[in-house]
């Protein structure tokens, strides 16, 4: 009997954490789509698709300041994507365009929130030589929240490594000071 039931604790012990790492790995699933669903909508200039990814009290902070809740980070960013050159001339045969690309996400997730770090880059070809250029890059530090079932994102922090005047190093991508060594 006891054998019986120490069989039938350790089944069900391997059924709820074989579930329990189902919904982290779910987890995972939606907030790597949510960030690269993000970066899609924000090349295609899809203003509706990028302010479904935020929270309603989301805090976008970029190198254009802090921008606090969705109307205010729908204004900011209505001005980044939209100014994107949408006209095509008659007879083109090619189309100027920047793309974003995230990757290397490192994700933790503690029942309804999660951290996030990711890389993120961009390209064009809108040069003088037609050929695709690394324009920027950096990365994202993210807190989401999971609402109604949808994981948002509560706070996005963007880091543009290219521009001047900004950190020598990133303490949440684990490097540390090398004026410290």
């Amino acid at each position: 009997m006891k054998h019986a039931l120490a069989i039938s604790c350790a089944i069900i012990g391997c059924w709820l954490s074989g579930t329990a790492l189902a919904g982290y790995a779910d987890d995972r699933a939606e907030i790597e789509n949510l960030s690269n669903r993000y970066m899609i909508a924000v090349d295609a200039g899809d203003m509706d698709t990028v302010m479904s990814t935020w929270a309603d009290d989301g805090e976008l902070v970029w190198a254009d300041g802090t921008e606090h809740g969705k109307a205010a980070i729908r204004k900011a960013m209505v001005g980044f994507s939209e100014a994107r050159n949408r006209s095509i001339p008659q007879g083109a045969t090619a189309w100027p365009r920047s793309r974003h690309f995230i990757l290397n996400h490192v994700i933790d997730v503690k029942g309804d929130t999660a951290m996030t770090v990711a890389y993120w880059f961009e390209i064009t070809n809108n040069t003088p030589q037609k050929n695709a250029q690394l324009v920027y890059f950096g990365h994202y530090e993210d807190t989401l929240v999971k609402r109604g079932g949808r994981w948002l994102f509560k706070t996005r922090k963007v880091y543009n490594e290219s521009l001047s005047n900004r950190a020598l190093f990133y303490p949440n991508l684990g490097e540390r000071d090398p004026r410290s060594h």
